[in-house]
């Protein structure tokens, strides 16, 4: 036991090394001598003397924890028994059935067979619930518990129970495992004659060479403009965002910059080869879920000159993580550089270093932004992601939000490709009145009940108002307030109709055939995209926007 709180001790001791790395050294290390004293000896007392059994693991991983969420929420400590988790999210790579699964209103689902791997061409489709695998039921267990039951070595066999959206009865599927390799790109194709589309949603390895492949391909279809599509993309491996500029740059270019406190670990990368073209018009889609590696991508672009930015601003991720090894095969993801962009601005939104006293931290003040240039002098700022070139508000209102959330958008698709199983002309597919009418009533039966951010805001108020003992005065004309609002929601089911019937229609097409489904019904209608095709058919403006005013 003692050697298990050993291991767990010299685990705290590294943490705190880096901890107090800050301080002066003497006085440093005087507070790693005397903290450590203190920590251990708390340890041993707690361990003694505490009412009920502690569990030395399971106590030692809260204070790392808690340790480490004082920083920022990416620096991260990875014990042996989530390595292979760890190792899947980085490389792509692993030794599965190749699905996806989640939970669908407390059901544990496929929501994501991968094209051309086991599940799949087994026949397992995407709603498909999972009832038992070799045999044993998965009641009770987590999505992380059931995936690693999944997993395994290639060659090996798996049974797998599942039942199928509008059925009673259950299939068995007989399957055997293979190496899965995720791919970065989910979609790549002509929009319209001259004009290619690609999806990346990842930065593994690889992201570049299949980004290159793609671009090579759309130009031998015609293609002499590229929209490139990074929304919700949280990136990745900082090499695949070089390589991926460095298809549109100019050899020997600076694309990135990291600056920590490690000097001989800062580092300027630059564009290794030749483009592929210099010159076709390029449009990046970014949005709130665009971070790390796909801001590196879109920013250095922009800083260049080289595409227009369209969407909304990116989430603002401007840190580095390095993986350090510790003790008994575990890790340590840890922030130690922040990363600048060609034009010099670091666009990090969130300011770790001076959180507030209750702990909490705030985005960098409009005020403390800082002006930079681009490549031909445009104005670009630091310090809260990437401000779009073009800005395309396409947020879900509340209602459809809500109902994409609480999975009901999931399920009726997946009933109605059940009770639809013949694949339809996806690019021309619409759903009928009825079919609209069938989700109104199918949401009724699940006793659907949502809340507006404007409820909460009323709520807020009154809150507020008891606490400035005001209630009394404004409680009448809030209560009225909120009543209003209450009501008005009976309806929006029915005021909102345009935009829930893309959103069933997009998923629906993803039940259907994947990512491709879903993009042969949304890139028809997609805003973002639409606007995009626009800029690009329209030189003038495309190069007004890439110049100076």
């Amino acid at each position: 036991m003692w050697r298990r709180k050993n291991k767990w001790l010299v685990v705290i001791f590294i943490f705190l090394v880096t901890a107090l790395a800050f301080r002066k050294p003497a006085e440093k290390y005087f507070d790693i001598a005397k903290s450590l004293d203190i920590f251990a000896t708390l340890f041993k007392e707690v361990n003694a003397y505490y009412v009920d059994e502690v569990e030395p693991r399971k106590l030692i991983r809260h204070g790392i924890e808690g340790m480490l969420e004082s920083l920022d929420p990416y620096t991260d400590y990875i014990p042996e028994d989530e390595l292979e988790s760890f190792q899947i999210s980085t490389t792509g790579q692993y030794g599965g059935i190749g699905a996806l699964i989640g939970i669908v209103n407390k059901r544990i689902v496929v929501t994501h067979p991968y094209k051309n791997f086991p599940a799949y061409k087994a026949g397992i489709k995407v709603g498909d619930e999972i009832i038992a695998v070799n045999g044993k039921s998965i009641q009770g267990k987590t999505p992380a518990e059931i995936s690693a039951l999944l997993k395994g070595a290639p060659k090996t066999n798996l049974e797998i129970k599942i039942k199928r959206s509008g059925t009673s009865e259950t299939t068995t599927y007989q399957i055997s495992r293979e190496k899965i390799s995720i791919t970065n790109l989910s979609f790549s194709g002509l929009v319209e004659p001259g004009v290619g589309y690609i999806r990346l949603d990842d930065f593994t390895p690889g992201a570049a060479r299949e980004v290159s492949d793609a671009v090579i391909a759309l130009k031998q279809k015609g293609a002499s403009k590229i929209i490139l599509d990074l929304r919700n993309n949280p990136g990745g491996l900082l090499h695949e965002a070089v390589n991926i500029v460095s298809l549109f740059v100019e050899k020997g270019q600076e694309v990135v910059s990291t600056k920590g406190k490690v000097e001989e670990w800062n580092k300027t990368y630059k564009t290794l080869n030749q483009p592929i073209d210099k010159k076709m018009g390029i449009v990046v889609l970014v949005g709130e879920g665009s971070a790390s590696a796909s801001e590196i991508v879109a920013g250095a672009l922009q800083d260049y000159d080289r595409a227009v930015l369209i969407g909304q601003r990116t989430f603002g991720k401007g840190l580095v993580q390095t993986t350090r090894p510790l003790a008994y095969n575990s890790q340590l993801k840890v922030t130690t550089a922040k990363y600048y962009i060609p034009s010099g601005r670091c666009i990090q939104a969130l300011d770790y270093t001076h959180r507030k006293q209750d702990g909490t931290v705030e985005r960098i003040a409009d005020s403390l932004k800082v002006e930079f240039k681009t490549k031909r002098g445009r104005k670009v700022f630091d310090g809260g992601g990437l401000d779009p070139d073009i800005k395309i508000d396409d947020e879900y209102v509340a209602i459809t939000s809500a109902l994409i959330n609480e999975g009901l958008v999931f399920d009726f698709a997946s009933r109605y490709c059940a009770e639809n199983p013949t694949i339809p002309e996806l690019k021309s597919f619409q759903l009928t009145e009825k079919d609209f009418n069938d989700f109104i009533m199918f949401v009724k039966n699940q006793q659907f009940a949502y809340t507006t951010p404007l409820e909460d805001d009323i709520e807020k108020l009154m809150e507020t108002a008891k606490k400035e003992r005001y209630d009394e005065l404004l409680n009448s004309e809030l209560n009225g307030l909120l009543n209003k609002v209450q009501s008005s929601k009976s309806s929006d089911i029915k005021k909102y109709k345009p935009e829930i019937m893309e959103v069933l229609r997009e998923q629906i097409g993803f039940h259907y055939n994947l990512y491709e489904g879903q993009a042969e019904v949304s890139l028809q209608h997609d805003a973002a995209i639409l606007e995009g095709r626009k800029i690009l058919k329209d030189s003038v403006t495309y190069n007004k926007l890439l110049s100076v005013n």
